[in-house]
């Protein structure tokens, strides 16, 4: 059976998934859960994304077609990366809906919106060495692999991560259709 998922612009009522993905079991590989005062600024960050322009990014909350239920998120906003201008990807699954494939689903949803509305020719993820899981759904979700490198998160931290890159393609290529993939599970 397919996964399907639903990608919701994130708003103030999605308040709520931020405290759920904020608990120490999804923040173990991103430095461990944030102040109050952070994550009411990230909900404002978040939100503030869904106001702007398509191309500037947008962060979701992930909708599990099949059950109606809210799983996660997915998002990306704009940066510079190695002197190129590129998106950033970011992704979580809550732990309860893991093993089904969902990040997957979401993430290559992420990228079909990427390829209508965005402006930048790359989408780079930046998942921890340490976490398997995450470098699996880059590899599933047809990412290359670029190579280890220091990257900070959060600022000023230096993370032991993997880089991984999708060619988008300008808007005016033709587009690509997005292949169902295998479910995702913890190993990889």
């Amino acid at each position: 059976m397919e996964t399907h998922v639903r990608l919701e612009p994130w708003s103030a009522g999605d308040f709520w998934l931020l405290e759920r993905e904020n608990e120490p079991v999804m923040t173990e590989f991103l430095g461990g859960p944030e102040p109050a005062a952070k994550l009411l600024d990230r909900q404002r960050r978040y939100e503030a994304l869904s106001a702007r322009e398509p191309a500037a990014g947008r962060m979701f909350r992930v909708v599990w077609t099949e059950r109606g239920e809210s799983v996660g998120s997915v998002g990306f906003w704009e940066r510079e990366w190695r002197g190129e201008q590129v998106y950033e990807a970011g992704w979580g699954i809550l732990p309860e809906f893991r093993g089904h494939g969902l990040a997957v689903v979401a993430l290559n949803g992420l990228l079909a919106h990427v390829r209508v509305h965005g402006s930048r020719d790359s989408v780079h993820a930046f998942p921890g060495t340490d976490h398997p899981a995450s470098n699996a759904v880059c590899r599933r979700a047809g990412f290359e692999y670029l190579g280890d490198v220091d990257f900070e998160y959060p600022p000023g931290v230096p993370h032991p991560s993997c880089d991984w890159r999708y060619r988008v393609g300008r808007p005016q290529d033709p587009v690509t259709a997005v292949t169902p993939v295998d479910p995702v599970t913890p190993s990889g």
